[in-house]
């Protein structure tokens, strides 16, 4: 799918160099009478494309397919937001909802804070670089606070989670709740060359030290951390040679198999490696534990909640959507809209 009518603009708002007042509004949607223009749709889309960091050099693409492209991919997602805004908004004006005077004051006050915004000139400064007015940031904020209680009063504040939907959740995510089997050591390393293929001792000397420290270790009584941080030449001697914890599953089946027949506090041989010779020290190994029903109950709470929460908020929307009247002016958006729809109702089949 193509948005061949929308690009012309675009390219020239992406290059940097749109003139605005010289842009006629072109209604493409009226969602029970509020109407969303080509304007609006490009400014969404202009800001889309700068967060995900991407820019398009007119010399580089002179047909434009590669905005053309980025185009098609985010244009269904911006429009399916739009309505459902707009459909929230309205929703919430039925209700009542406003910002009250003192709650704008508030924000604003919290965003020059936030922003290190010490008086109203750098306020209307800041402003102006992002293309707004007060206005316009009030109206913002007003309709995101009206969406946001709309959400909360008509649908979070609904919800409900039983004891057999906890359970039912528990017994077939218990992969959620089980802690991965872990292990941290210490290392002495050795080495026969310095990491850029260059010897700076040979392969027997490196051994026979590399013996004559476990030696130390093990029936001499020095302590390892002690030795790896004055005589090892890896990068964790800075750590006293620590490692890890390192999960069971990213060890080598060597590795893990020298493991299995230490326990806590063993030195291991001494083992060739591609710099040298390493001594490792088993500091603690963990098992897989899965967190008790009881235990689990609170995060389980969370995570059935944020389903249903899901769930619940998609079917408000769908009633609002099949409740309101939609005039779409373009086919093109309209067709964008319809393509949202059915990648939305995909991803929530897949969850």
């Amino acid at each position: 799918m193509r948005f061949r009518a929308l690009v012309a603009s675009i390219v020239v708002l992406a290059a940097g160099v749109a003139a605005r007042g010289e842009i006629f509004e072109q209604i493409l949607v009226k969602v029970n009478g509020d109407i969303f223009t080509k304007s609006d749709l490009e400014q969404r889309q202009v800001a889309i494309l700068r967060q995900k960091g991407q820019q398009f050099d007119p010399k580089n693409d002179p047909k434009n397919e590669q905005l053309r492209k980025a185009l098609d991919e985010i244009t269904p997602q911006i429009m399916v937001d739009v309505v459902d805004e707009m459909l929230l908004a309205q929703r919430g004006k039925e209700l009542g909802y406003r910002l009250s005077d003192e709650q704008f004051r508030s924000v604003v006050d919290s965003i020059k804070k936030e922003n290190k915004i010490e008086t109203e000139e750098q306020l209307q400064a800041a402003l102006k670089s992002e293309n707004m007015t007060m206005a316009d940031l009030r109206r913002n904020l007003e309709k995101s606070m009206i969406i946001q209680k709309v959400q909360q009063n008509e649908v979070t504040t609904k919800i409900g989670i039983t004891e057999e939907e906890a359970r039912g959740y528990y017994a077939t995510h218990q992969n959620e709740f089980t802690s991965i089997p872990s292990v941290t050591l210490r290392e002495i390393l050795i080495a026969t060359t310095d990491g850029k293929g260059n010897v700076i001792a040979s392969d027997d000397q490196a051994q026979a030290r590399a013996q004559a420290i476990r030696v130390r270790v093990t029936t001499g009584g020095e302590a390892f951390d002690k030795l790896a941080g004055e005589m090892s030449d890896a990068a964790s001697r800075a750590n006293s040679g620590l490692i890890g914890p390192i999960s069971l599953t990213d060890v080598s089946a060597d590795l893990k198999k020298l493991l299995d027949t230490m326990k806590p506090g063993d030195v291991s041989p001494v083992i060739r490696t591609n710099r040298g010779y390493q001594l490792l020290k088993l500091e603690t190994m963990t098992t897989a534990r899965t967190l008790p029903f009881d235990q689990a109950r609170e995060q389980i709470g969370d995570r059935v909640f944020q389903e249903k929460r899901k769930i619940e908020f998609q079917k408000y929307l769908d009633k609002l959507r099949g409740q309101a009247i939609i005039e779409w002016k373009n086919p093109d958006v309209k067709r964008a809209f319809e393509e949202g729809l059915k990648q939305l109702q995909a991803q929530t089949a897949g969850q």
